[in-house]
């Protein structure tokens, strides 16, 4: 015998045009599924509000001014547990090898960009990649260690031996060195092509 499969939404937005009638819609949407599917409606989490104040499955909203639409972005939760985890592939503190490091953060971007694929943040991805950058830098600097690697290294990149051995001997802090010479050195091009994937790059390919 065939028997029909009801499915229900665990959350859900119903958009209207004003606060009254979002109003009157949650009083009888609230009624129907109470009433009508034996539901129970959770009062503490259900409520009226304005579209740039919903967070949704990690989704926030907001109106482009471009053309006077309400669109989707990852919310600013979202985007801080993203960084956060970033900041812990990019720990200098963490012992592993380069291409480790690059495998695990290919597999956070690729995988956060595939989900929020839908939503608009092409500012969001230049600023978190331009970090990402700069972390990775100071991982790489830590991890030539020695003065004579370092000087290696760097003339392997392009720089003169007796430049590269001075900046070898650099004592300057990780940060200051990873925002002068090493951001001239290894730059945004050879860290794309030691295997460094870019959220924008992925943004713009889900995009075009």
């Amino acid at each position: 015998m065939w028997q029909s499969t009801t499915r229900y939404a665990d959350d859900c937005i119903i958009l209207v045009g004003s606060s009254k009638a979002a109003d009157r819609v949650m009083k009888n949407v609230s009624i129907f599924i109470e009433s009508k599917l034996g539901l129970k409606v959770n009062m503490t989490k259900s409520k009226v509000s304005k579209p740039n104040d919903i967070k949704y499955l990690g989704f926030g909203f907001f109106m482009d001014k471009s053309d006077g639409l309400w669109k989707a972005r990852p919310h600013a939760k979202s985007v801080e547990k993203l960084k956060l985890k970033l900041k812990k592939l990019t720990s200098r503190r963490w012992s592993i090898s380069l291409d480790e490091r690059l495998e695990k953060i290919k597999k956070t971007i690729v995988g956060w960009t595939n989900y929020y694929k839908i939503g608009f943040w092409k500012n969001i991805a230049r600023e978190i990649d331009a970090h990402v950058r700069f972390r990775l830098r100071m991982c790489i600097w830590k991890q030539w260690k020695k003065v004579s690697t370092k000087k290696k290294a760097l003339i392997k990149l392009g720089i003169p031996k007796r430049e590269a051995w001075m900046l070898a001997n650099s004592r300057k802090a990780y940060a200051r060195c990873a925002s002068t010479f090493l951001n001239n050195v290894i730059t945004n091009k050879r860290l794309k092509e030691r295997g460094l994937v870019s959220l924008l790059d992925h943004y713009n390919l889900k995009h075009c």
